[in-house]
């Protein structure tokens, strides 16, 4: 079941350097949302506090609460890498295993978990996870091949396939589609559209109009200047952020003045 995310509070720490300050934020299970504003505003770095990534990191720390389901996920004896299977994450530039068949890439969760689960299991997380990517269809026939031999759009389709054979109920995606041409950036807005219906999803995103076509929220995120923590400006309905916002600096924002 897609879960829902409470932030209160959140403060995001690299060493002494305070990355994002005081954000606070309630996200509705099965929904989309956004995090906009200028590089350097913290919101890439806020999106990877929601599944712990921000970890691997030297430094990276929080204080507040991240909570899922009223779960806190920093809380004592929490595994990081459970909450990395529970929260899923999609990077920017997509990253298969480039050594690694398109069927190994998808199941490759299972693998580093040391699984048992027989051919036939498999078998079936590979189709069941391709086909909602919106994958199958042209992968069906070279399963065997390597996932790196995919165009850009198809190999981050295939990263959106992995995420998801684990079975997460959050998914993460720190601007899915920076690299992508028109056409596959279309199929990714469509694909999020249909994973919507099952999953919690968080996107981050430079493109506004990818914001305004694929999200029901939005949060604008921005910083006082260079060296300054992010904060989190302003959270609305999406319809509300690009026609109305209550900040100035939101309206500024989106209508170019910055950013």
């Amino acid at each position: 079941m897609a879960k829902r995310i409470d932030v209160d509070d959140l403060n995001v720490y690299y060493g002494d350097f305070l990355a994002v300050e005081g954000a606070s934020i309630k996200i509705a299970p099965l929904t989309v949302t956004a995090f906009i504003g200028p590089s350097g505003c913290g919101k890439s770095t806020f999106l990877r506090t929601l599944n712990r990534m921000h970890e691997v990191i030297p430094g990276g720390r929080v204080t507040g609460k991240v909570m899922l389901d009223g779960e806190d996920l920093y809380g004592p004896g929490i595994d990081p890498v459970n909450v990395r299977r529970t929260v899923g994450m999609v990077f920017q530039k997509a990253n298969p295993f480039p050594t690694m068949s398109i069927y190994d890439n998808v199941i490759a969760g299972y693998k580093i978990a040391g699984s048992r689960k027989g051919k036939k299991e498999l078998d079936d997380i590979v189709e069941r996870s391709l086909r909602g990517a919106n994958l199958w269809e042209e992968v069906k026939n070279r399963l065997g091949k390597p996932g790196a031999g995919l165009s850009g759009g198809q190999q981050q389709r295939l990263c959106i396939a992995r995420a998801i054979a684990v079975e997460p109920e959050v998914l993460l995606m720190d601007e899915p589609c920076s690299a992508l041409d028109p056409i596959s950036t279309l199929a990714i807005e469509d694909l999020i559209s249909e994973l919507k219906t099952r999953y919690t999803i968080v996107i981050v995103t430079h493109n506004m109009q990818q914001a305004a076509r694929v999200s029901d929220r939005t949060a604008f995120f921005n910083l006082a200047g260079v060296g300054q923590p992010g904060k989190l400006i302003e959270y609305d309905e999406t319809s509300k952020i690009f026609s109305n916002p209550s900040q100035k600096a939101t309206e500024d924002y989106i209508s170019g003045r910055f950013g």
